[in-house]
């Protein structure tokens, strides 16, 4: 067992003369507030406070500590971005379907294969269904086989992304530059030249034949 031991000390708030030995075994749970040491001389005069704590008060402290070590640092959150077009909640609850309010508003996903748009390829642009912009061409469209509408690049000020964390993974989520309806996700693993797959929800856009 660790042993430490101090010459001379202080009892009851008066100064001992002659040296005092203590012997702590760190096995008996005590802790110091305070240590000091200062050389006189050939002497020393060390100031301690015993804490002897009692088994619940070191689980207490222990637990705490381990929590707090853990426990997410808290973070200011920042003021929300704003968009050029803005609703209400109910103004979006009444533009939009049950669906595309879960996806478009609330960062849903639909089922993978479901989305009409996953397999078509004529030739046109995909608009968002939140206000309708203009967000990717037909032209980089491509069959990713992952069951939703797959892009290799959006169109000039389209989109905005920003880092999603959710799930235990960190991800690039991609919304509507102009009314912040989600859209998808980027991801590394597309086709030449941009490496990109844009993979989107298919109910959060309407498709305009060229």
């Amino acid at each position: 067992a660790h042993q430490v031991q101090h010459i001379s000390g202080f009892h009851k708030g008066k100064e001992k003369n002659k040296k005092t030995l203590y012997t702590i075994l760190i096995s008996q749970s005590y802790c110091f507030d305070y240590f000091k040491i200062m050389k006189l001389g050939n002497k020393f005069e060390s100031t301690t406070k015993d804490c002897r704590m009692n088994r619940r008060t070191f689980f207490t402290c222990s637990t705490a500590a381990i929590l707090t070590a853990f426990l997410p640092v808290k973070v200011v959150a920042k003021e929300p971005k704003t968009f050029e077009i803005t609703r209400t909640k109910r103004e979006w609850k009444n533009l939009l379907s049950d669906l595309e309010y879960k996806v478009m508003r609330k960062q849903g996903t639909e089922r993978a294969f479901t989305s009409p748009l996953d397999k078509l390829f004529d030739e046109g642009t995909y608009h968002c269904k939140g206000c309708d912009l203009a967000l990717y061409s037909s032209a980089h469209k491509f069959n990713s086989g992952t069951g939703w509408p797959s892009f290799w690049q959006a169109l000039p000020g389209a989109i905005s992304t920003k880092t999603d964390k959710k799930f235990f993974m960190v991800r690039t989520e991609c919304h509507c530059s102009r009314c912040g309806s989600h859209l998808g996700h980027i991801f590394d693993d597309g086709p030449q030249p941009t490496g990109k797959r844009h993979c989107i929800n298919g109910v959060s856009m309407s498709f305009k034949k060229s």
